[in-house]
């Protein structure tokens, strides 16, 4: 796929103003038919609890997903300790879901994966979003990436990172020759073979947690969300790739925010940070 001066241009403009203007079963839909991202559409985000009935918690549910994560209400807890992945070589496939592109392993990543408040979560598969769901302190970035989880009873993690842009993302970049061959085809997909973990492994020290749903239909709740405060880079060129998934008029594929309903929000940050900031100049 050949992408257009003109088109990079478009894109990038539509960006700046988005960020002012502010084989287990997941759940996940698969098929772009069924819902899509057009405010105030037939099948758009405020209609989604009504398309289905199970999909009803879209409309009705109370821990909704994404959220704006406000610092100045945020619970800080030195406790928590570093959130650090621990995945295993794993074959994956890449396919286009119409509303983003999915990264899916085989079986689950084997290997612990991650793990929180004592659960062990394989990692299933990875996606993303542009421009980002989650916002801080109200401000919006061009992409979120979601690590999705799964425990042995079925419970769901997800690990969230920003970005901005800047130089490649490098494990966008490994998969930049299976990204052109599926972004303008619906439901095509590649096999990418075996992904080692250095290319997407993490280690966060500074983050959010807190309960909430999928993003997408049917919004299951109850799901353990860690959303990294550290934000990476990503070229133009990887995001576009991303971004001319969505076939809808919506531009977009995040969900607008939802209502914290009181729900507790923790910041971890750890104490030698602290220390550091307490420290004479």
């Amino acid at each position: 796929m050949k992408i257009s001066s003109i088109g990079c241009v478009f894109l990038l403009i539509f960006i700046s103003i988005t960020i002012v203007s502010s084989s287990i079963d997941l759940g996940e839909v698969e098929d772009e038919e069924q819902f899509n991202y057009e405010k105030n559409g037939e099948k758009g985000p405020e209609n989604w609890g009504r398309l289905k009935p199970e999909w009803a918690m879209c409309g009705k549910g109370n821990m909704q997903s994404p959220i704006d994560l406000t610092d100045k209400r945020v619970l800080v807890d030195h406790n928590l300790g570093y959130l650090r992945s621990q995945y295993l070589p794993s074959n994956a496939t890449i396919k286009n879901r119409g509303h983003d592109i999915m990264l899916k392993f085989e079986g689950g990543n084997a290997g612990s994966g991650i793990t929180i408040n004592g659960t062990e979560y394989k990692l299933q598969q990875i996606h993303w979003h542009s421009p980002s769901e989650h916002t801080i302190n109200g401000k919006r970035f061009i992409l979120e990436e979601h690590m999705v989880h799964q425990s042995k009873d079925g419970r769901i993690a997800v690990v969230a990172f920003f970005y901005k842009l800047g130089r490649p993302d490098f494990f966008l970049l490994s998969l930049e020759r299976y990204l052109m061959r599926i972004t303008d085809t619906h439901e095509a997909e590649e096999f990418v073979g075996m992904i080692h973990p250095r290319t997407f492994d993490f280690e966060s020290r500074h983050y959010y947690r807190y309960l909430g749903s999928l993003t997408t239909p049917p919004c299951s709740e109850n799901v353990t969300w860690t959303i990294s405060k550290e934000m990476r880079t990503v070229s133009l060129k990887q995001l576009i790739l991303l971004r001319v998934t969505v076939h809808d008029q919506s531009n977009t594929n995040a969900r607008p925010l939802q209502r914290k309903n009181q729900r507790p929000v923790t910041l971890y940050k750890p104490t030698w940070h602290i220390n550091h900031l307490k420290s004479p100049t």
